[in-house]
């Protein structure tokens, strides 16, 4: 089931700010997941089995934060995005080496 599309500049300004929220370390992974998730306008079921290709349930506990989900299973998820899954230093430490 679909939901309500959110206008292409609402969109984008979410977008945005979810890319500095996730560079900022502001945001656990689930939040994460269930943020892109929402941006893409899709319910959990449709948004796990038609474009991550995870069960629902795994998608579920992620968001809940209640999952320790596989390196495959981030990288399905990052995927969508473009994004890729790997060794992040501290705030504190980018930019330094």
């Amino acid at each position: 089931m679909k939901r309500r599309r959110l206008a292409p500049e609402v969109l984008e300004a979410r977008r945005n700010a979810l890319r500095q929220q996730v560079r900022e370390g502001r945001l656990t992974i689930g939040e994460t997941v269930r943020e892109m998730r929402k941006l893409t306008g899709l319910t959990q079921k449709d948004y796990a089995e038609k474009v991550v290709g995870i069960f629902p349930r795994v998608l579920m506990d992620i968001e809940r934060g209640a999952a320790n989900p596989t390196l495959e299973t981030l990288e399905k998820l990052a995927k969508p995005w473009g994004w890729s899954i790997g060794f992040v230093p501290p705030p504190e430490l980018r930019g330094t080496d």
